[in-house]
Parts: C-alpha cells; structure tokens; sequence
C-alpha cells in the first residue's frame, strides 16, 4: 500500500496557485455574480485551504455560453489537433504532478498515493481523438452513397463528486473535448480545488478559452441548473442514487442523454479453496482505501461458513494495523471529507449494532491529539451480519466491513446479488472453473477473479449495473458516447 514518505512534501500555497473565490468561465477567472464564496477545509485538520464561489444558475449560464461560443472552433479544429492538444495537457500534468496529489491530498485528506497519474488518463484518450470513424453503407443503387458520421453533441456538463475529483474530472473531459465538445464542470463544494487547477493546466497547454470551463458551488444552486440549461446537449453524473435521480430527472425535461455511476455495494466472495494470504490484504485495502469513500469499496464480505471465524479473525488483525493520520504521515487511511459524512458512517455503525451484527473491532473515532480535529472514523468490521440489515443492503461510504456466510454457491451468489447495486464484485478462489461460472452469473459491471475493481487493467471499463447506474468511463469506446451518429446519404444520379 502507497504511503507517505517523511520526505513527501506536506504543504501547498494554494493561494499562489489558484486565484481565490474565482470560476474558471470562457479562460477568465471570476467571481460568482452574487460575490459569495464558500469556504474549502482541510479534513484532517478544519483548516481553511481557501475560498470558492458560491455560484448559480446565473454562473451557470455564463460558462454554458462561453462554452458554446467556443463549441464552433473546437469542433471544426483537427482531431489530429485535438490529441496533440491533449498531449500537452498531459505533459503540463506530469509536470505538476506532485502539486495536483498533495492538493487532492490536502481537500479531500487521504494520503498520498505518488504523483498523479492524470497525465496517463489524458494520455490514453489523447489516441482516439484522430480514429473516430463512420461508416458506410450497402446501397439499393450502384449510384448512391451511404454513410455514417461520428459528430460531437456540443456542449456536455459534468458533475463531479469530492472523493476523487482529479481522476473523475479527467476521465469526463479527455473524451468529451477529444470527441470535438466543450465542457462546463461543476465539482464538489468539498473538494474544487483540483478541478480548478486542471482547468488552469488546460489552458497552460493551449486549450482554447471556454473549451474546459469550471464553475464552484452547491449542488441545489449550481449543479442543478446545469442539466437544465437548454445550451447543454449531454451530462454525466458520478454521486448519490438521490442526487443521480434528480439529475437523470432533469435531463429527461431536457430530453438530453448523460451518463450516471451512482455508488456501490460491492462483494468480496471468498470460497473455501481461496489463497487467504493474497485476499486479506486486498480485502482490508479494498475498504479502507481513501477511508471506504469509494463507490467500488468492497464493503460486504461474503465468506464460506467454513472460512468465517478464522478469516475474521486474520482480518481483525489487519484493521488494527492500519495507520490512521493526517496526509503527511506516513498512514494508509486519513479522514472522512467532512463532519456530515463522518455523522453519516458513526450512525450506520450504531444501527449495525441495534440490528444485531456483533461489533468485531473498530466502531468509533480514534484517540489522540493529532486525531482531535479532523473527521476520522476507525476502520470497522461486522461479525454475523444478515442480508437484510442496512448495514448489508446501503451505500455507507466509509470503512465499515460486513462480514455475511453462505454454506454453497447458490447461496453466495443469492447474496452478492441481493442489493439494488451491481458496480463492482470479486472472486477469492483457486479454481478457475468455480470463478468463470460465478463471473457469469454476478450482476455487476466489473468482475475481479483474485483481484479487486479493474486489478491495475489499462482500459477496464468501468460501469455499473441496476442501481450503480450506466454508461462506462476510461475504456477504449467511451469517446464514443461523447459523439452522436448521422446518417448522410449521396443521390448520384443526374
């Protein structure tokens, strides 16, 4: 597990950085037009990193219309230009790597995890950009064409949500503005400022003014004014199934298509045959990593009966050596992203412990000054937990671990479906046949066999099923869903 060295640097003049209370709109930096700002704190400590708008739908509008002023340009501008673009954002990237991990580090307080490897997403997508093809077409008549045309829609939104904003911002504008459309991105109150300064790098590399543009603000204010602006042609949503539904409600008044990945309940299935030296540690970072706020945390422990009490048993040993601090130590898990969220995981612990699940470890806030500050939760487990508690069936985004058995395969498979989400789900096995045949039948968009989420897979699509959502990000085709098809036929006859 990537941890912070004592050398890593611990602090980031964000004031030097990026200018404060200012959106990004049309390549200016503004304030918000009703002059309110909102206040960015570190998690670990509640210090104050810096100040953002507080912007509406009047803000809004603003960079909707700055980025369709710039939709013509950029869509007439080469697909060959486009990458090279892309190419530079990328490069500007590796060379601010360090500054974009420590502030990621700094909003959003989980540790280091080395230089940002943004740069590589924009890498990846940077080499579709120029082999979007059509088609064509078989004809009645030897003098007629038909073909098809990949075309951008125009102006996209995007709404990112706080617990890993750089990589998600990446992962919507590399193929949106690859595909030859502009972008308006709406980032979370809690963590903005690694958007903000990836809108700043676009711009550094040549990106023309309004093709990235970046507004700030609350969800209700801003965020939902923008799949209701008639400008935007297309959105995509990563969050809560609530704010997702409102979202996907806007957008059907819109009559716009959008993406959503909207959480997880992912399982870990254990089968009596598994190599428990390899799983253990997968599974402990599987829900600790960035303190469980992951959509594709693996959550639910679905064990062989056989396997519950000594793999509870090695896990519970695990946990209590997990390192918990603030980003600049050397820890495997930080903080939650705030108070609300912390209130959040501390109430779904107390009603695991009212429905019955037995408390193995973990269950509170740690001790000790460096913890007094900050909005830490310890690493928890649940013993003897039944499908139909909360605890088993909810998103709780936090590191809580429900431990549920199953005595054969039909049962772990009963369980593994038994939620209303399918976003991620592995397999712990040694027999090749057992996992292909469970791979199958599990209803989730990614399937890890020894492994979790896409096991370090370039172009793993990732994507979920039911209620985690639709649509798939970071693969080889995803700059196809920025693109809209036409048909163009050619009558030859005099």
């Amino acid at each position: 597990m990537t941890v912070t060295g004592s050398e890593a640097p611990t602090q980031l003049d964000v004031a030097a950085l990026l200018p404060d209370g200012a959106h990004l709109i049309g390549g200016e930096w503004v304030p918000a037009h009703g002059g309110e700002t909102i206040e960015v704190c570190n998690p670990a400590t509640q210090e104050v990193l810096g100040r953002i708008p507080r912007g509406t739908a009047a803000d809004v509008d603003d960079a909707v219309k700055a980025a369709a002023d710039a939709f013509p340009a950029w869509r007439d501008t080469s697909p060959g230009v486009r990458a090279q673009l892309l190419y530079r954002f990328a490069d500007v990237c590796r060379a601010h790597a360090a500054e974009l991990d420590l502030l990621e580090c700094l909003e959003v307080g989980h540790p280091s995890w080395g230089p940002s490897r943004i740069a590589d997403q924009l890498i990846y997508v940077a080499g579709m950009a120029d082999k979007v093809t059509g088609h064509t077409l078989p004809t009645a008549s030897p003098n007629m064409i038909g073909m098809t045309l990949r075309e951008p829609y125009g102006v996209v939104g995007s709404i990112i949500p706080w617990n890993t904003p750089g990589p998600l911002m990446a992962a919507d504008v590399a193929p949106a503005i690859a595909a030859g459309n502009t972008i308006v991105v709406k980032p979370a109150e809690d963590a903005p400022l690694t958007c903000l300064l990836l809108g700043k790098l676009a711009l550094e590399a040549g990106i023309p003014p309004g093709v990235v543009n970046v507004v700030t603000g609350y969800g209700p204010e801003a965020g939902a004014a923008l799949p209701l602006h008639p400008l935007v042609r297309r959105m995509s949503f990563t969050g809560s199934p609530e704010t997702g539904t409102r979202v996907m409600e806007a957008c059907a008044r819109s009559l716009i298509p959008l993406h959503v990945e909207l959480g997880g309940k992912s399982p870990q299935v254990v089968l009596r045959d598994a190599d428990l030296d390899k799983a253990i540690p997968a599974i402990v970072r599987g829900i600790t990593f960035n303190t469980g706020q992951v959509c594709a945390a693996g959550s639910r422990l679905v064990v062989d009966a056989s396997l519950r009490a000594p793999l509870v048993e090695a896990l519970a040993e695990a946990f209590s050596k997990v390192r918990m601090g603030p980003w600049h130590e050397r820890v495997e898990m930080g903080p939650l992203i705030s108070k609300k969220q912390q209130d959040r995981v501390l109430g779904y612990i107390e009603v695991g412990k009212e429905q019955g699940a037995r408390l193995v470890t973990g269950g509170g806030k740690p001790s000790g000054a460096k913890f007094d500050k900050g909005f830490f939760v310890e690493p928890t487990i649940f013993d003897e937990v039944r499908p139909d508690m909360r605890i088993a069936q909810e998103e709780i985004f936090g590191p809580v671990l429900s431990v549920l058995t199953y005595e054969d395969e039909e049962e772990a498979l009963a369980i593994a479906n038994g939620t209303s989400y399918g976003l991620v789900s592995s397999i712990w096995t040694s027999d090749v046949g057992r996992a292909v045949r469970l791979a199958r039948r599990i209803e989730a968009g990614q399937v890890g066999i020894n492994t979790t989420w896409s096991g370090g897979v370039i172009g793993s699509p990732h994507g979920g099923y039911k209620r985690s959502g639709f649509g798939r990000v970071m693969h080889a085709e995803t700059i196809l869903e920025y693109t809209q098809l036409k048909s163009v036929v050619i009558n030859g006859n005099p």
